[in-house]
């Protein structure tokens, strides 16, 4: 059974940082692309950032791209999203995303394995 499981969430103030990691299991995604995304209260689920196969390339969204840095390890199947610099703005429940294609993507579509979430609540 293939499981992406998130953690690292939790609630911290503004100005602070979390790590938040996600571990697959079941199947190795060495050769897909991996993706963080998340979802506030009565918004839709929205892009964070995303690194292609080969953990060489990243992509963030506007709001977090200086703040946030996506990672992976291959060989542990895994990947990490530092978040320094929180702002009320980022609270919401992040979720990992993986497959099927090698490059990044922005669309929730278009990411076919999902994690159950992780709260983030960042406090002003």
């Amino acid at each position: 059974q293939v499981q992406l499981v998130e953690s690292g969430g939790g609630l911290v103030q503004a100005g602070g940082s979390l790590t938040l990691s996600c571990a697959a299991s079941g199947r190795t995604f060495s050769s897909y692309a991996m993706g963080w995304f998340r979802q506030a209260p009565g918004k839709e689920r929205e892009f964070v950032a995303g690194v292609d196969w080969s953990g060489g390339l990243a992509s963030y969204a506007r709001s977090v791209e200086d703040r946030f840095t996506i990672s992976r390890d291959k060989a542990k199947n895994t990947m990490n999203l530092q978040m320094n610099s929180l702002k009320p703005e980022d609270t919401a429940v992040y979720y990992c995303a993986a497959g099927p294609v090698s490059w990044i993507r922005r669309r929730v579509g278009e990411y076919d394995h999902w994690g159950q979430g992780t709260q983030v609540t960042v406090s002003s």
